[in-house]
């Protein structure tokens, strides 16, 4: 293995968390490595627009954020290296991080790796995998143009993949376990305003029909108990997520039940100098906007902690 130079300052995950704590870095001077992981830029870039975030009147291309902090960052001295980590070593200084043959060393570390897409784990689930099954509407709502669809889950992310797969296919269902939503007002108006859309709710899919490809699925009423047969051509997934925090299990303190990373004040872990930004901690918020401020306060309290 080839050790790399001990840095101030290594960011784990390129997310808006990521890539706002590398601009904030770089500008104080402190030259960070940023490991981009398995996918640069995180989950905006599977959001077609983004229409809460400040500066972006019309809108902006979740993808083209993205985009566009990635040379922030790079504009004021971030490198980015994409590249994912494979483990870590944070019980002695410097601590290390391990990314194939490559061992980086730092003073410093934010932890920025963000969450996935949360899945059913039903019976044949890999099999059906972009064969019926996504996890994607921006990626793959392309190919449904005239078919029928529906969308797991009772959130903004939901009812946004149920919005814009109406731009494709001619019929889109909405399936939630209850019959309240908690996504926030205006997307509710949107989805409630719209004809192609069909809520079923106080239901959960039970089973995928189909073998080489999804054709339905089995749904099950949780007040009734019935059990019914739906047919459809896809079925996309917005059913929360899943923090990327395996590599941390044994070094970083994480929460019991999901699995994210325990902080006080705001970005701060159980290790002197490890710090964690974005939705790997943020449980409650999990907004490119939150994420990205978190990531500046990650930043500034690296560099007061590099300070000291």
């Amino acid at each position: 293995m080839s050790t790399d130079n001990i840095r101030e300052l290594i960011i784990i995950g390129s997310g808006p968390a990521g890539y706002t704590a590398a601009i904030y870095a770089a500008r104080a001077g402190l030259a960070p490595l940023v490991l981009a992981g398995p996918q640069p830029g995180g989950q905006p870039t599977t959001t077609t627009v983004i229409e809460n975030f400040p500066g972006f009147p019309e809108g902006v291309a979740g993808p083209q954020l993205m985009q566009n902090m990635q040379k922030q960052a790079e504009r004021f001295g971030a490198e980015i290296k994409f590249a994912a980590a494979d483990k870590v070593d944070f019980t002695e200084e410097p601590k290390k991080i391990f990314v194939g043959n490559e061992i980086y060393q730092a003073r410093t570390v934010i932890v920025a790796t963000g969450s996935r897409y949360r899945t059913l784990n039903l019976p044949k689930e890999k099999e059906l995998l972009a064969r019926g099954l996504h996890i994607c509407a921006t990626c793959d709502g392309f190919f449904y143009r005239g078919k029928t669809v529906a969308v797991i889950g009772g959130g903004d992310s939901a009812m946004e993949e149920s919005n814009f797969l109406t731009k494709f296919a001619d019929k889109v269902y909405l399936i939630h376990r209850r019959d309240e939503f908690r996504a926030s007002e205006i997307m509710k108006q949107r989805t409630f305003a719209n004809k192609k859309i069909e809520l079923i709710l106080n239901s959960e899919v039970t089973e995928y029909l189909g073998e080489a490809r999804l054709t339905g699925v089995k749904i099950k009423n949780i007040v009734t108990n019935v059990i019914s047969e739906l047919p459809l051509d896809g079925l996309f997934f917005a059913i929360g997520h899943i923090p990327n925090t395996e590599i941390f299990k044994g070094q970083l303190t994480l929460n019991e039940k999901e699995g994210h990373i325990a902080v006080t004040e705001n970005v701060y872990t159980n290790i002197e100098g490890v710090f964690a930004a974005g939705e790997c901690a943020d449980f409650i918020y999990r907004q490119t906007i939150t994420s990205a401020g978190f990531g500046g306060m990650a930043a500034m309290a690296a560099r007061k902690w590099l300070e000291k």
